[in-house]
């Protein structure tokens, strides 16, 4: 790949300007696996069944409206669509959000760390959620694993990360869609380029996501 200079340089001094807030906000995700409650990992799940063509702020505040009015853990989908203000194609991901939060249950109570946990490495995992996930392609069920603390290796290939792997070098053009060929590609990619410039991976999606967003949300 012929990396742009100029752009590689702009990456690189905003790793050096973020790089102690981008660690921290990773260590804080696994603080989320470590010591999260039941109820901290469906909303991260939730919040990832969201985000598509979606802003991740205004998400973000669903998920918060929902949990202080009790509706993500008992909302039916009629009851959760009205908080999803903001949020596009909210019927159907109402739906979803009810959906995942049957197929996390056992007996009544949410129990998606057991289940997950039982999925194997991050790569495994990722492709059990792509196939057994309504609502989750590669993108989504990377960002829930990272969310979670447990997405080392994997990037989240969304339109931020993509239009800079463009201005990078790294891939030629923005594809119109994403297969799992074309997904595990371009992230292989992404993986290389990382380690040619030193900056971990899941530290580099967060730089290019703050290059663009101007704060290291999630």
């Amino acid at each position: 790949m012929q990396v742009d200079a100029e752009a590689l340089k702009k990456v690189e001094e905003i790793y050096s300007e973020v790089g102690d807030v981008v660690r921290r906000r990773l260590a804080e995700f696994d603080l989320v696996w470590e010591r999260g409650s039941e109820d901290d990992l469906f909303s991260e799940m939730a919040f990832c069944l969201l985000t598509p063509q979606s802003k991740a702020k205004v998400c973000w505040a669903a998920i918060s409206s929902l949990r202080e009015n009790g509706l993500l853990f008992s909302g039916t989908p009629e009851q959760i669509v009205e908080h999803l203000r903001g949020v596009r194609f909210k019927i159907r991901k109402s739906e979803y959000v009810v959906l995942a939060r049957e197929q996390f249950s056992e007996n009544g109570r949410l129990a998606v760390r057991e289940r997950v946990a039982s999925l194997g490495e991050p790569y495994e995992a990722r492709e059990w959620l792509v196939k057994n996930v309504k609502g989750y392609g590669y993108k989504e069920a990377s960002h829930f694993l990272r969310n979670i603390g447990l997405g080392r290796g994997l990037t989240i290939l969304d339109r931020h990360i993509l239009k800079n792997l463009k201005l990078l070098g790294v891939i030629q053009e923005v594809p119109s869609s994403l297969t799992r060929r074309k997904y595990l590609e371009i992230e292989d990619r992404m993986k290389t380029f990382a380690e040619s410039v030193g900056i971990p991976v899941e530290q580099l999606d967060l730089v290019l996501w703050y290059k663009e967003a101007g704060e290291v949300f999630k």
